[in-house]
């Protein structure tokens, strides 16, 4: 699907880790150059036309974004530099002014990095305590087990919609709604599912989300926060600089500024920003929805042949992403993926960040296929032929 309008993809090679980041297409590099070359100007600090050019093309943006998640106001969505640093803006500049010792956080094990050690920094310094919930026999969060772990401490569930290893989808809107019943906020992960399907942050009635725009074809360095409304007010921003302030003076007297410039200080991403508009407005005409549909008929196909692969082991068959978790029995994780580089085929292999998943996976380093829209049957194909070798083992070994 739309292969053709990616230029990596007319080299040699067959690209199966979408999780870590997606191809873009010429589309960014076009719109990126265009400012470059053209109006590169500052964002939101001047008053001639390549400058108010700027501010339009960059606020555009942010209305594109807000589209795309369906959320009330411009002023919701929040631009950083990546999904990390929004995690890290919610948790230290909301629930840092919210939460007291011995609060209780709910996380899974198989959280990304991102959305665990900025919680295990804050439970050192305020006495808050992280709670896990448990995972089922396919590693899933259900709701009969996110309702065993909530107590009358519980004040925040912060968890991925869709995790890089499992790939399982969880039902946020469920987790939600009933945590919602229990006046507990909810933090989403969005990483992986705002790439691959429609999110309605009204419907869904998430508190924040966040996500990455290198996920979803756009340029490295943007991430976004989606912030409802209501809860606006309290987040408190964790960088000071230019661009947020309405005024400040000598005596420490200042003024700040509303979302979502109080939360942008400094100069920003402009043309990282910018061209994630040129990509949404891409997306957008593949339809959200096309891709999902595309991606579940190439995760089974994947599944059907890989299952015929000689001591492979899948540890994810039960998912409903486009990820698929394996191992060759007796070959180590960054071996096969390094002896699959030969031949221009792209996995991840080892934790993926999710270091503490290896206490319900049983084993610490796998190697992960993630598919996108541009992934095609034929590359599967090579993929299986590869691992079906008679001496694969022993050219590894």
């Amino acid at each position: 699907m739309n292969r053709e309008d990616f230029e990596f993809l007319k080299q040699d090679i067959i690209y199966f880790d979408n999780g870590a980041t997606t191809l873009k297409p010429m589309v960014l590099s076009e719109t990126i150059t265009n400012y470059y070359n053209n109006y590169s100007a500052n964002a939101h600090r001047g008053d001639y036309d390549i400058s108010l050019k700027v501010d339009a093309m960059y606020e555009n943006a942010r209305e594109k974004v807000k589209n795309f998640i369906n959320a009330d106001k411009n002023s919701e969505i929040i631009f950083t530099s990546g999904a990390t640093d929004s995690l890290n803006k919610v948790i230290f500049g909301y629930f840092k002014n919210k939460l007291k010792k011995d609060d209780e956080v709910l996380l899974t094990k198989s959280e990304h990095a991102s959305n665990v050690l900025p919680w295990f920094e804050l439970a050192d310094e305020m006495g808050i305590k992280i709670k896990y919930i448990e995972l089922d026999e396919n590693l899933k969060v259900t709701m009969e087990n996110v309702k065993k772990a909530i107590t009358n401490k519980t004040k925040v569930i912060s968890i991925a919609h869709i995790t890089n290893v499992i790939g399982d989808i969880r039902p946020i809107k469920d987790i939600i709604e009933y945590a919602h019943r229990k006046n507990i906020l909810t933090l989403i992960d969005g990483s992986q599912s705002v790439p691959h399907m429609k999110i309605d942050v009204k419907k869904l009635d998430i508190d924040f989300l966040v996500f990455s725009a290198h996920k979803l074809c756009g340029p490295t360095g943007v991430g976004v926060i989606y912030v409802k409304e209501s809860l606006i007010k309290e987040l408190k921003p964790i960088i000071f600089g230019g661009g947020m302030n309405s005024f400040f003076e000598y005596d420490g007297t200042r003024k700040y500024r509303e979302s979502p410039s109080l939360f942008e200080a400094g100069t920003p991403n402009i043309a990282g920003v910018i061209g994630f508009g040129s990509v949404i407005d891409y997306l957008n005409e593949i339809g959200i929805e096309n891709i999902e549909k595309y991606e579940k008929q190439l995760k089974n196909y994947a599944l059907e042949k890989l299952k015929k692969v000689k001591d492979i082991i899948i540890y994810n068959q039960n998912s409903e992403s486009a990820i698929i978790t394996f191992n060759i029995k007796g070959i180590f994780s960054q071996d096969l993926a390094i002896y699959l580089n030969k031949y221009n085929i792209c996995v991840r292999a080892g934790s993926h960040c999710a270091k503490i998943l290896k206490d319900e996976l049983g084993i610490k380093n796998t190697c992960r296929m993630s598919l996108y829209f541009y992934n095609n049957k034929e590359e599967i194909d090579m993929l299986v032929k590869v691992l079906s070798k008679d001496n694969l083992k022993e050219d590894i070994i």
